[in-house]
């Protein structure tokens, strides 16, 4: 079965075909940390962690980067606002990014920061300069030189000249007002790191160019982001890169997902309608948010309802009341050796059910026709599977929620099997302990062999010390 992604650079429908047949290369643009974690960021990160889900479930072995801005404009004024150190800024919303993104059950391959990787930045600006595409002004800045990338707006379908006039506060050094800043020349009071053109720091757009391209090489699979960030954000780092490694496309694939409004606006801080993401999970919970994500498709707007988040409760109850039924099935019934025509046409349900999951998430990843798929399959296990607890069907339906929690990661923890103790080999250690505290005893050090036989008391293992040797008896 062929998957179809929608590619932003082209504006249509592609078949997805990675570089590497097996191998996929993901690059997501990850957080400026200087506020904490909110909603339309979760909306972005799990919508991407689906498509990575559904790309791993269908062989693939994908290997996902997202970058964190440690070091920018929005963090220098934060700092400057508290009274305390940049990095103290940037390490205290770092962590808080991470924690959110555990408990959202995402797993990323890497977290490059920028801080971590000026010497790579300069280089790839100096790269610039040697090429013709970029130039030092006095101050120490240095920017790109869009007049000489002839095909800018490839991807926003935008031009420059008419529509972009960043850094207004430096126009007058600029060769044309569009042009945007590689690196920045240092300010008083700001950090700053050396490079060939004095004290300075790295511009936005710059780092997730380099980023990318030094983990996942000068080519690679897909780029995505918020669609926030198609223009000027992304547009500029295809022109730096393809201008710099002189490959195109510099990147196959582009990505983006929509917004996440609230009252019919974007959520952003600048707006003022923000919902963190700690706030929400401690509110609705990890999996109901994950669930409220598919429910809609990723390039699509979604808006925030508590109404319609609340809804999502409900689905994942059912969808831990589906697990446990199915598992209590296969614990207590036997292995089946027929099946009656009814049972048959059950058995061809399910094949249907999951044939229409794959459909869905194989057409650009549609998570709420993935969603029609799912709720089907719950109804046909406490309607029809629930009744008869017939192991075959059971096992049937097991193995297909199994799959699709591949891709929503709502039921990891109902899915994981206990390993069974082993008692001799739990025996055998704690013989092991004893006969380590014997000859701490005979060496008189009876300070830290008093605190062996402390700790296993703790444990429910009472410890018997004789003149020929100690023994161990489990405390009632």
């Amino acid at each position: 079965m062929s998957i179809v992604i929608y590619n932003t650079l082209t504006k249509n429908l592609e078949l997805f075909e990675p570089l590497s047949k097996y191998i996929v290369k993901a690059y997501f643009c990850g957080p400026t940390v200087y506020d904490y974690t909110h909603l339309g960021h979760v909306r972005a990160y799990v919508a991407f962690d689906f498509i990575k889900r559904y790309l791993v479930l269908r062989g693939y072995d994908v290997f996902h980067v997202q970058n964190i801005t440690d070091i920018d404009d929005k963090i220098i004024k934060k700092s400057q606002e508290e009274g305390i150190p940049w990095n103290h800024v940037a390490e205290r919303y770092t962590k808080d990014y991470l924690e959110v993104l555990n408990t959202l059950n995402i797993k990323v391959n890497l977290h490059p920061t920028v801080t971590s990787h000026i010497k790579e930045i300069i280089e790839f600006v100096q790269l610039l300069i040697d090429k013709g595409y970029a130039y030092v002004t006095p101050s120490g800045s240095v920017y790109f030189d869009l007049s000489t990338v002839e095909d800018y707006g490839k991807l926003s379908s935008r031009r420059t000249a008419e529509e972009w006039r960043q850094e207004e506060e430096f126009l007058a050094e600029k060769k044309n007002p569009y042009d945007f800043a590689l690196w920045k020349a240092s300010k008083p009071g700001e950090p700053w790191w050396e490079s060939p053109w004095g004290r300075g720091r790295p511009g936005w757009h710059t780092e997730c160019a380099v980023m990318s391209s030094k983990y996942l090489g000068k080519q690679f699979d897909i780029h995505g982001g918020g669609q926030d960030l198609i223009f000027p954000h992304h547009e500029n780092e295809i022109a730096m890169a393809e201008a710099a490694y002189g490959i195109k496309p510099w990147v196959k694939y582009w990505i983006h997902v929509g917004y996440l409004t609230i009252k019919g606006e974007k959520m952003s801080k600048s707006l003022g309608n923000v919902i963190y993401a700690k706030e929400a999970i401690n509110k609705w919970g990890a999996e109901t948010l994950r669930l409220w994500v598919f429910s809609a498709h990723y390039r699509k707007q979604i808006e925030f309802n508590e109404d319609i988040v609340n809804q999502f409760k409900e689905l994942y109850r059912r969808l831990i009341m589906a697990t446990e039924i199915l598992k209590k099935i296969l614990k207590s019934s036997t292995a089946t050796f027929n099946l009656s025509e009814q049972e048959l046409n059950l058995l061809r349900t399910l094949e249907l059910i999951e044939v229409q999951f794959h459909d869905a998430m194989s057409d650009d990843f549609n998570t709420p026709k993935a969603l029609e798929a799912i709720n089907k399959l719950l109804t046909t296990i406490f309607r029809d599977i629930e009744p008869r607890e017939n192991y075959a069907l059971a096992f049937r339906a097991y193995s297909i929620l199994y799959n699709f929690n591949k891709v929503l990661g709502v039921l990891d923890k109902y899915f994981e099997e206990r390993t069974p103790v082993d008692i001799e080999f739990v025996e055998k250690l704690i013989d092991l302990i004893i006969r380590v505290r014997s000859e701490l005893r005979k060496r008189r050090d009876y300070e830290l062999s008093d605190k062996i036989r402390e700790e296993l008391l703790k444990l429910g293992i009472k410890v018997l010390d004789y003149k020929d040797g100690s023994k161990w008896v489990l405390e009632k």
